[in-house]
């Protein structure tokens, strides 16, 4: 869609990050956009923004998504807008760490914020897209979900489990004319790392292949209103998790090899 007048999006994560970048593309071509995010001060910065560039009214509102109450609290305020037309899951985070020595605290509280939030939101949602038989769910997963590399057992773990949410949602909704779309992307120039890999040794040794948020925001807000299944950057990440899949022992060493910087 090139021009999104008239239409509402839902965004999670979107204080920072792809979730920003994804409302501001939406803005500029007139979409009515409802941020979401924990931190409520960023939050309303973008939206100011969003609703400058989008010349109507768009709406920030605090969520934890890892929290149902905070979930129920934010579906009570979006009833009062209306009916979301597109809902793109961005929230997410991870963290770059051997698993043996990973707090199971950090582990539960990934799968809340990357799997279960996410699901918990979606099923609200798309129970209303059905039964307006019209609308699209854009999951954020990962190339981590799809070829897992060492110190990213948990997150990739949590990416794998929304691929596998994402493709079966997929087959339910389709005949009631709502499409769900994953987007796979390697490692993005985004504030992800901060929490991921303080150190910043990791998207440096990667530079080469890191992908820019705006670019990849524009390909996605270029997917609104579309069947498409799901989206895969950079084309030869997706090429070597095919390899993955096809040849494992192979896979296995370029997961251990050039695709293990951590």
């Amino acid at each position: 869609m090139k021009d999104l007048r008239g239409k509402t999006i839902l965004i999670t994560g979107a204080s920072s990050g792809m979730g920003e970048k994804i409302a501001l593309e939406a803005a500029k071509r007139g979409g009515t956009v409802i941020l979401c995010a924990r931190r409520l001060p960023l939050l309303n910065k973008v939206v100011n923004e969003c609703s400058l560039l989008a010349k109507t009214p768009c709406y920030a509102f605090p969520l934890d998504i890892s929290n149902p109450e905070s979930v129920e609290a934010l579906l009570t305020q979006v009833k009062a807008i209306g009916p979301i037309d597109i809902l793109v899951n961005a929230a997410g985070f991870g963290y770059f760490a051997d698993f043996l020595a990973t707090d199971y605290s950090l582990i539960e509280k990934m799968f809340q914020v990357n799997v279960l939030g996410l699901m918990y939101l979606t099923q609200s949602i798309a129970g209303d897209m059905v039964e307006r038989k019209s609308g699209q769910i854009i999951n954020f997963a990962s190339q981590a979900g799809k070829m897992a590399t060492s110190k990213s057992s948990i997150y990739s773990a949590t990416k794998f489990a929304v691929i596998g949410f994402s493709n079966a949602l997929r087959l339910e909704l389709k005949p009631f004319n709502v499409a769900v779309m994953t987007v796979n992307p390697g490692p993005i120039r985004t504030d992800f790392f901060a929490k991921a890999d303080p150190s910043g040794s990791y998207l440096a040794k990667v530079d080469w292949l890191v992908l820019e948020p705006e670019a990849l925001a524009t390909k996605i807000v270029n997917c609104f209103g579309t069947k498409k299944r799901e989206m895969n950057a950079p084309w030869f990440m997706e090429g070597a998790s095919r390899l993955y899949t096809l040849f494992p022992h192979v896979g296995d060493f370029l997961a251990g090899g050039i695709f293990n910087q951590k």
